[in-house]
């Protein structure tokens, strides 16, 4: 299973926000989306993401207090990124290795999604619950065995 069969099922909807907005603003988008990351984009280029981890250490580095931080300040601005034609178990590697529980999806410059560690998982899950199923149907539908006649 590749990267492009998890977006095809999830769909690419993206929440952006721009580095030099409040990061009060970014917490608000991802309240009301309730989502767990936010793409960071600067002139149609990606420039970092912001997940609830960034966002909950810049608040306890301002003193319990979201304040005048902007995104930029909070950001990672390297995030680890796959490709449409990344392996599930590769990306199952990378986001294990890298603590990584949301992975920008790129083909070149162009961001194409994001895939988050749950969209892996279910991902995982519904492959196996589909091969148990076929085996199933398999074991089920086993042809019997002739039975020979003992002269």
């Amino acid at each position: 299973m590749k990267v492009s069969d998890i977006l095809r099922v999830k769909g690419s909807t993206l929440y952006t926000v721009m580095p030099d907005e409040p990061l009060a603003h970014a917490v608000n988008i991802m309240a009301e989306k309730d989502i767990g990351s936010l793409v960071v984009m600067e002139h149609g280029d990606l420039v970092g993401m912001l997940t609830f981890r960034e966002v909950i250490l810049a608040i306890v580095a301002n003193g319990g207090q979201v304040g005048g931080t902007q995104v930029r300040k909070a950001m990672d601005d390297h995030p680890v990124t796959c490709t449409l034609e990344t392996d599930l178990d590769e990306i199952r590697r990378i986001m294990l290795e890298r603590h990584a529980r949301y992975m920008p999806v790129m083909d070149k410059r162009m961001l194409m999604g994001v895939i988050s560690f749950y969209d892996v998982a279910k991902a995982v899950v519904d492959s196996q619950n589909f091969e148990n199923k076929m085996l199933k149907a398999y074991i089920r539908d086993w042809p019997e065995e002739p039975t020979d006649s003992a002269p």
